[in-house]
């Protein structure tokens, strides 16, 4: 599996969600960047959120949401040390 410009924006977009609330969703707005609005819709049709434009995470959602964070944690303390 390739790191696409498309899976990048995934990635993204799913590292924007705050994990401390669920009940805190998030808006890709129609001004956003076409890739992120792309992501979003991508995201729904995974079933990753629940809404096309953004939402809230799904339960499978947040299981993607929580690794992503994690690994740009990882890599950014990771740099921090190098």
């Amino acid at each position: 599996m390739s790191l696409t410009p498309e899976l990048v924006a995934e990635l993204e977009v799913l590292a924007l969600f705050n994990l401390d609330s669920s009940q805190e969703g998030l808006k890709i707005h129609q001004t956003a960047a076409p890739k992120h609005i792309a992501a979003a819709k991508s995201l729904f049709q995974k079933e990753l959120i629940d809404q096309v434009d953004g939402g809230y995470l799904t339960s499978l959602g947040r299981d993607a949401a929580e690794h992503v964070q994690g690994l740009l944690t990882i890599l950014d303390v990771a740099k921090e040390t190098a």
